[in-house]
């Protein structure tokens, strides 16, 4: 008997016999788990945590009791906390029923690279966190002055600063604080009207941080506040991609688990927590000394992230609880920052378009522009942009995470040993490739370490099928060709392969299967289809310039986005990578408190488009599934798309 088994955050899934380890059933799917004690169980590497809950998306249940029992080399590896929060380890753990497995970043094999920041932008540093040094009068018995009163008349005194308030934290260790300081103190305020932190003595850095969470990858930037310098940056997948890999699913695992909600909050707020170690390890700093935070994500991140009901965002007509920009205090989300810090919450614009691209257009600042400016923020959740000074629309599209690695066969995250740069041969369809990590182009007889494609190398490796007319403009994969490439897959269904086994490290040939073709169309046809409708809209044929952005963004080859038909025509050389805008947005949030009105200025002046209820939306989308497209035409590749038509000519003449 066989049972359903999938592998989060990958989102690796498959049909595995019943007896099979965790760990066994791991290598089968390609996922990539430590194991270096070589299952002798005591190295406590290979660790995986269960999800427990009925997943609507899958349509599994999945359960402890569809595993074989704990052991005591288990339970003597792990801590209280993790049993009670169902941890086993793979190596050790059969499966007897359908189980849905999240592996947790230190249990895998390939860390993910750090997203790029993409171009340098200029801003003015003004944050919201500023520090005041002051020397008092020490108390007496004569001046019955409190500490916090001669904070106050101080900061009045010698910096003009009046109207001054406390958060209530500052006032329990405040008066030790002010003594080892010898009543000489530096006080850290927000917007220079609470004090938030006392330190004793001079005390000259101001510490805050960024974060993007996206649907699938979160990025988080520690930065200097005096100096508007970033000091680190770190991202890691999404925790709650266990429990959904689009934000659907996360809304329907919140409806349909009494305690959905609740696990996914506290899963980002752990994952916050993480990160922001992480960082202030490797700065020499504690997460003490961080009085703010800044965060971006679409309404739906945003409403589990703040442990919001997300159901009504849902359902039509959309609707958040709040739009507005918000200060909520960390310690009342159980982040763990100074006890005084804040947390900034940028606008949302309408439906599931939020704080995130609130935050691409504050770093991009169309609005200030003359050209007409199509900006794509690339994700699970794809938000366009399109205008300029005169008048801006925005909408958003479900893309799926195939542009990001999942639902891919062998999609992974950007790490090393994933192929992000393809090129096939059209006349011998022979394949060379570029892995993270290493240099050169590699391909057949290589020992190249391949474990499969990141986002960059399946749309690369898409648009290469395609100019090698291994694929038809349909998707299709191209009958007429007989090639050893070209194969049945074990479903029966046609098949591409990228890496021969042999030059693997998972020691499986590396595969371009028809669904994840029809994978990244729909995924592009959602671009498609959203940008086109925003041309209509503001009545152009044509735009001046097209700003890819995301972390994938800043990899993309913008020729291969372009031969699938990722985004309307425009001259390749306007089509520029801009890396992590939203991430760039969040931290001029956070180094100058000027862009955050300029942000509540934008959402509500930014038009938002509802693409999906369009009467032609169907017809659109289908003929955007072609590739480049059914009807349209793209001059900026004519030459691309005639040599193609060319070779496929010449091909057919050859056969008959």
């Amino acid at each position: 008997m066989e049972y359903n088994v999938i592998f989060q955050p990958s989102g690796r899934r498959g049909k595995v016999a019943a007896g099979k380890t965790l760990l066994v059933a791991s290598r089968e799917l390609g996922v990539d788990i430590e194991a270096p004690c070589g299952e002798a169980k005591v190295c406590g590497k290979c660790k995986v945590k269960i999800e427990e809950g009925f997943f609507e998306k899958f349509g599994i249940e999945s359960k402890m009791s569809n595993l074989s029992p704990i052991t005591e080399e288990e339970i003597s590896v792990f801590s209280k906390k993790e049993l009670e929060d169902s941890y086993r380890l793979a190596c050790n753990t059969e499966i007897n029923g359908d189980i849905l497995v999240f592996v947790p970043e230190e249990s895998r094999g390939a860390q993910q690279v750090v997203l790029e920041t993409g171009k340098e932008r200029l801003f003015n540093i003004n944050p919201a966190i500023k520090k005041y040094y002051i020397e008092m009068v020490k108390a007496t018995l004569e001046d019955h002055r409190g500490d916090i009163e001669r904070i106050k008349e101080a900061l009045a005194e010698k910096y003009g600063l009046t109207g001054i308030e406390v958060d209530y934290r500052v006032l329990l260790d405040l008066s030790p604080r002010v003594r080892e300081g010898d009543w000489k103190v530096t006080v850290t305020l927000s917007h220079d009207r609470e004090i938030v932190m006392v330190e004793p003595g001079f005390v000259e850095n101001t510490y805050g941080i960024a974060v993007d969470i996206g649907t699938t990858t979160v990025a988080a930037y520690l930065c200097d506040l005096r100096k508007g310098t970033l000091i680190s940056k770190k991202s890691m997948m999404n925790p709650q991609v266990r429990y959904g890999e689009d934000v659907l699913a996360r809304i329907t695992y919140s409806m349909m688990n009494e305690d959905g909600l609740e696990k996914m909050h506290q899963s980002i707020v752990e994952g916050l927590n993480t990160l922001t170690e992480k960082m202030c390890e490797e700065a020499k700093i504690t997460p003490g000394a961080i009085t703010e935070m800044v965060l971006v994500f679409n309404t739906a991140m945003h409403h589990i992230a703040l442990n919001i009901d997300p159901k009504f965002i849902g359902r039509s007509p959309f609707t958040p609880a709040i739009k507005q920009s918000m200060n909520i205090k960390a310690r009342d989300l159980g982040v763990r920052l100074a006890p005084g810090a804040n947390i900034h919450i940028l606008p949302i614009e309408a439906g599931f378009v939020g704080p995130d691209n609130v935050s691409v257009l504050i770093a991009e600042e169309p609005y200030k522009q003359d050209e007409m400016m199509l900006i794509i923020d690339i994700g699970t959740n794809g938000e366009i942009d399109l205008g300029n000074k005169n008048k801006l629309l925005s909408t958003s599209c479900a893309t799926g995470p195939a542009l990001e690695g999942a639902q891919i066969k062998f999609g992974m995250r950007a790490a090393p040993g994933a192929i992000e740069r393809v090129r096939i041969d059209p006349e011998t369809l022979e394949v060379k490739y570029q892995v993270i990590g290493k240099e050169e182009w590699l391909g057949e007889g290589d020992n190249s370490g391949v474990k499969g494609l990141c986002g960059s190398g399946i749309v690369d490796v898409i648009a290469e099928m395609f100019k090698a007319d291994i694929i038809e403009p349909s998707g299709r994969f191209n009958k007429k060709l007989t090639h050893p490439r070209i194969r049945k897959g074990e479903t029966g269904k046609p098949e591409f392969v990228v890496a021969w086994a042999p030059e693997t490290s998972i020691g499986k040939d590396v595969t371009i299967v028809i669904d994840d073709v029809r994978a990244v169309q729909l995924a592009k046809s959602a671009l498609y289809v959203g940008a086109k409708y925003l041309m209509q809209k503001l009545g152009i044929e044509k735009v001046d310039s097209v700003t890819l952005a995301g972390a994938f963004g800043s990899y993309i080859d913008k020729e291969s986005a372009m031969v699938i038909g990722m985004f309307p025509d425009c001259d390749l050389e306007k089509v520029v990578a801009v890396g992590n805008a939203a991430g760039d947005g969040a931290r001029l949030a956070l180094l100058d408190k000027d862009k955050r009105i300029e942000a509540d200025k934008v959402a509500k002046e930014v038009e938002f488009v509802e693409t999906a209820t369009e009467p032609d939306f169907q017809n659109r989308f289908a003929q955007a599934m072609a590739f480049p497209h059914a009807k349209d035409s793209f001059p900026s590749i004519q030459h691309i798309l005639d040599d193609i038509q060319k070779r496929r000519e010449k091909k057919q003449m050859e056969v008959s």
